[in-house]
Formats: structure tokens, C-alpha cells, sequence
């Protein structure tokens, strides 16, 4: 039999914030960091409970597995990284209670950050800075705001023509940016750096430089709302439910994170002169003027590969598969944090 405080504390544990700690964040400053964080926690009396990664995807089991036990509230302590994988667990616990029809919404869930790590371009669209105890305040104070989440589905490779309705090979979630093509490359060779130890803000800047006169463009087919916007060699794909990617590169500076949209910028072939000679407006929200780009706005995108080469998919900046891939916003938003 449960005793009288075991009960109190699984009826509030919804109200208990999770924080998952991603120890190998911010070039080995998360330990002291996070001990500040937790102080300042403790110190402003938000309860809370603690979970350590150990491995790459371990994020996403602990919030799974903190979820089916009513954790409600979750705090990734890292960068984007730790918040796309802390949301891969919570939407597994969702799926999976919405497949055994238990009613669970995305809207019962509150995702906090406190940023640590060279890759934290999620925070900008929602006016967080490192500072951790003004981050921490913005917790207590319940500044919070509903979000867009986008679901990523991997279509099988024989699938054809039915792009709406196929049953996916994988699933995956977005709060920020998705992409295929060139975008994707740029981050796989980001990801691989940092696997060898490598670190920094300019990693991704490098990246971008070294991938950009090596890539060849690929035949691709895309799709928005249902109707063909594209069809010929294509470069890169870019998909934003936020406009920040690579350290504040602006890929989709029109992005709203909360209007029920994902922004498109497809760059053609055709268009990489235009980009080279404009390349100063990825960084300052112009991008979308560039000649030649096709840009666009829908709830839902499909990108099919034209020929046999299946080009990786990237969200959130990790990879989830290759092409044909569908980007759906979901009906219901997640509460995030956010400073007014």
C-alpha cells in the first residue's frame, strides 16, 4: 500500500520539472553550469528531479520513460540537440498512448531549456539568452507560450504516388528546422565533427563553406498542401517552424513558430549564382529575396527524390533517413518557454 506522501508525490508529479542533463554539451562546461542551474532552482523553490545522459539518444528514453510515470514538465539542460531528443521521448509517449486510446494531448507537456552547448539557435525565436538565472526566473514565473510541432515522416523508398496516407518507415518531431539536400549534408558533417571531439561556433560556418562547391544538386519533386511547387535538380530544401539554423543563419526568415505553418525555401540549381552573389542575406533575414529561390508556406510538405538516390533527411539538425520524406504540422501545440 502506498503511504500518504509517496501518493501526494505521484499526484503533483505533473507539476515536477524534469530536468535531463546532457553532460557532453557546451565543451565539457555543462557540470558547473548545470550545478548554477540547479542551485538557482533549489534557491527559487521549483521542484524538480534530475536524469543524466550517458549515450547519444539517451535523452529521449529518460523523458519517455519520466512521461509514462506523469512528468508533465521537462527542462533540457544543453542545446538543440538535448531539446529535439527530449521531444522525441515525449511525442513516443504520446503516439503510444494515442495508439491504445488513452487521452494524451501535446498541450498537457511544457518544454523549458536551459542552454548550454555552441548549437542553441531554438532559443532565439523565443528571446531565451544564456543567462542562467534570468532563464531560470522565466520557469518560476511560468512564462510560457504554445508552440507548432511538426511531425517528420520517412516514407518507404517504393512508395510512389499515395505520399499522404503512407505508412512511414519512420516517424520523428521538429520545433525548429528540417531539411534535405545540401542543409542535411552540411549538418551530417557537423554531427560527424562532433562524434571526433571536435567543438565551436564555427563548425557549422565551416561545414557550409567546405560542402558548398562539392555538393551536386539531385532531382527532387516537392509537394505543399497537396499541389506540385517543384520539379527539376534542387539543391537544398529547407523547412522552418522556426528561422534560426547553424548558429543564426536565417534559411527561413518568415518562419512563425506558433501560426500553424512550416516556411519553404527551395533552393534550384538554377538559383546558386543568385545565392553566391547574396549569400550576406542568410544572415540578415533577407534570404527569401534572393532571384530565383522558391519559397512557399503550408501545413504540410512533401519531398520525393527523382531518381534512385535517396538524399538524407535532417530535423533539428539529426539525421533521421533518406527521401521521400512528409513535414505535417500537428493540429495541437506543446507549451514552451518564453521570454514576453
Amino acid at each position: 500500500m502506498n503511504s500518504p506522501r509517496r501518493t501526494s508525490i505521484m499526484k503533483d508529479i505533473g507539476r515536477i520539472w524534469l530536468a535531463v542533463v546532457n553532460l557532453h554539451a557546451g565543451s565539457g562546461k555543462t557540470a558547473s553550469l548545470w550545478r548554477e542551474a540547479e542551485l538557482l532552482l533549489e534557491k527559487m523553490k521549483i521542484q524538480h528531479d534530475n536524469k543524466y545522459t550517458d549515450y547519444k539518444y539517451h535523452a529521449a528514453d529518460i523523458a519517455y520513460r519520466a512521461a509514462v510515470k506523469g512528468f508533465r514538465r521537462f527542462i533540457a539542460v544543453g542545446g538543440d540537440g538535448t531539446i529535439h531528443e527530449v521531444l522525441e521521448g515525449v511525442m513516443r509517449f504520446v503516439d503510444g498512448a494515442a495508439a491504445v486510446g488513452e487521452s494524451v494531448s501535446i498541450a498537457d507537456f511544457t518544454l523549458a531549456v536551459i542552454p548550454i552547448g555552441s548549437g542553441n539557435d531554438w532559443i532565439r525565436i523565443h528571446n531565451i539568452n544564456y543567462n542562467i538565472e534570468e532563464t531560470v526566473s522565466l520557469i518560476r514565473s511560468e512564462s510560457f507560450i504554445r508552440q507548432d510541432v511538426v511531425k517528420v515522416s520517412v516514407l518507404p523508398a517504393e512508395c510512389r504516388e499515395d505520399y499522404e496516407s503512407a505508412v512511414p518507415e519512420r516517424i520523428s518531431y521538429m520545433v525548429n528546422i528540417g531539411g534535405v539536400g545540401f542543409d542535411a549534408r552540411v549538418c551530417e558533417r557537423v554531427n560527424r565533427q562532433k562524434e571526433m571531439g571536435k567543438r565551436g561556433k564555427l563548425l557549422y560556418i565551416n561545414a557550409l563553406l567546405n560542402l558548398f562547391f562539392r555538393y551536386k544538386s539531385v532531382p527532387m519533386t516537392v509537394f505543399c498542401d497537396g499541389m506540385k511547387v517543384f520539379d527539376g535538380k534542387c539543391f537544398s530544401v529547407a523547412l522552418g517552424n522556426g528561422r534560426f539554423c547553424g548558429g543564426g543563419l536565417r534559411q527561413t526568415p518568415g518562419a512563425v513558430f506558433d501560426d500553424g505553418l512550416l516556411d519553404l525555401t527551395l533552393i534550384p540549381e538554377s538559383a546558386l549564382p543568385h545565392v553566391l552573389a547574396h549569400v550576406a542575406r542568410l544572415f540578415d533575414g533577407r534570404f527569401a529575396s534572393v532571384k530565383g529561390l522558391v519559397c512557399g508556406r503550408g501545413r504540410s510538405v512533401i519531398v520525393v527524390p527523382g531518381t534512385s538516390r535517396r538524399e538524407i533527411i535532417e530535423v533539428d539538425g539529426e539525421i533521421i533517413g533518406n527521401t521521400p520524406v512528409r513535414f505535417e504540422v500537428l493540429p495541437e501545440q506543446m507549451n514552451v518557454l518564453h521570454r514576453f
